[in-house]
């Protein structure tokens, strides 16, 4: 069974980029223990463009939602620190592309 990707394209104004990159900063280590997940990267725009990618693979699509049904609800359900109300979105929009892994190729090992 290939892996599959799930890229998220956030739409962020320039005035919200680093929001948005410090809340993926402090978010460390809240996708890399799920069972099924592969890789993540956080991919900023540098022309022509306001979208961000969020790059994710996982094993398997079952992973996935396990992953967005459990721990990511989790996480984007609860308050602001205390409690107190959720802090606006830095992103304006966003669209979820799915992938299979279909070819793959890594570097060469020198020797």
């Amino acid at each position: 069974m290939p892996s599959i990707v799930k890229i998220n394209v956030l739409t962020v104004p320039a005035e919200q980029r680093a929001v948005l990159e410090q809340r993926f900063a402090s978010r460390a280590g809240a996708v890399e223990s799920s069972d099924g997940f592969e890789w993540f990267e956080l991919l900023r725009p540098v022309e022509g463009t306001d979208d961000y990618l969020v790059y994710t693979r996982w094993r398997s699509e079952e992973d996935f939602q396990n992953w967005m049904n459990g721990p990511m609800k989790s996480a984007h359900q609860g308050g602001g620190a205390g409690g107190g109300e959720r802090p606006k979105p830095a992103a304006t929009g966003s669209t979820v592309w799915s992938f299979e892994v279909v070819q793959q190729t890594a570097p060469k090992q020198a020797g």
